[in-house]
């Protein structure tokens, strides 16, 4: 992808900053970057807005995916990948604007409640509720476009069974199916996991009937993903089927999948697509779960991606999303 944009100060720090860009198809657009906020339970949600100064324009509200992830697509330990920061700069030369988020506990919107992992995924779903009114109310948008990532996927098929404000949806790397066959897919699928693939399963089995697991059951290396802290988020949203949610919204949908994506399979876009056959899908042949440019199937060329924020993202990513926004955006006026 061709073009350049100088980044100012970190967007963490709140201060708004002018960049300049140039446009993939040559003319210059400035951009302003700033913070932006919605209200949280407690206290505010926080985010990013990334937008050109072009008056009008569509935005896209990008939900993060599972975990501890930042609003930049990153987590503190080996999840370096930059991937919505530079999804939102990418779809800015397009004439995109972008709002990315931390999650309600998290980072910036630390405040928002006294317990990150206090949650439940339906919680998320509100919170994409508060964070369109805000984006709205704020910068004046016509259509607001919510895109989940992986897990965020998930989010805003909820978000958008209560929204009229909601434009249409574009989901990334989402799976098509409830999370627990996901999962289970995902744990046998690493020969290094047959020693703990008994306690998995089990803890999955225990979970999916909504019964908690001690800490004294689970594996140490299984605490992470199944620690207690977390499994009451977990049962929210094992036994939600992504595909059931789908079949029933009418507005436009894109699906993006990569076809090096080791966590979630072009078959899931395919049961997605299959729900609903409106729905548009793009398969990016070069692109892994985080959206980063893998040309091989050498699985460790694969995972120094996730950790690699200098990396860009694979072609068509963006050009995928900003053709579908914009061609939907014209079809609503």
């Amino acid at each position: 992808m061709s073009g350049h944009i100088s980044r100012g100060a970190s967007p963490a720090t709140g201060a708004e900053n002018r960049l300049f860009v140039a446009h993939l198809r040559g003319s210059h657009l400035h951009t302003t970057q700033t913070e932006i906020e919605a209200p949280g339970p407690a206290g505010p949600l926080k985010g990013t807005l990334l937008s050109p100064d072009t008056g009008d324009m569509p935005v896209v509200l990008i939900v993060p995916g599972s975990g501890a992830t930042d609003r930049n697509g990153n987590a503190p330990s080996w999840l370096q990948a930059s991937t919505y920061r530079l999804l939102a700069e990418g779809l800015c030369e397009e004439g995109i604007a972008s709002v990315r988020i931390d999650k309600r506990g998290m980072y910036g919107s630390a405040s928002a409640i006294p317990d990150a992992n206090d949650v439940v995924i339906d919680d998320y779903a509100a919170d994409v509720h508060s964070w369109v009114a805000a984006i709205r109310a704020r910068a004046g948008a016509s259509s607001v476009w919510v895109l989940g990532h992986s897990e965020g996927g998930l989010v805003a098929l909820l978000a958008a069974r209560q929204s009229a404000d909601i434009a249409g949806l574009i989901l990334v790397a989402a799976a098509g199916r409830p999370l627990g066959p996901v999962l289970r897919q995902q744990l046998q699928s690493n020969p290094a996991n047959v020693p703990i693939l008994e306690n998995a399963m089990s803890i999955l089995d225990s979970l999916e009937a909504g019964d908690r697991v001690d800490a004294a059951s689970i594996d140490p290396v299984l605490m992470p993903a199944f620690r207690p802290q977390v499994q009451r988020f977990l049962m929210s949203e094992l036994t939600i089927d992504p595909a059931a949610l789908l079949a029933d919204y009418m507005k436009p949908v894109l699906i993006v999948q990569g076809a090096r994506d080791i966590q979630v399979a072009v078959q899931d876009a395919e049961l997605l697509q299959r729900a609903n056959p409106q729905a548009e899908m793009a398969v990016i042949a070069d692109a892994n779960h985080v959206l980063k440019a893998v040309r091989t199937a050498d699985l460790q060329e694969n995972l120094a991606a996730y950790s690699n924020p200098d990396l860009p993202l694979a072609d068509g990513v963006v050009e995928a999303i900003s053709a579908f926004v914009h061609a939907s955006s014209l079809n609503r006026a």
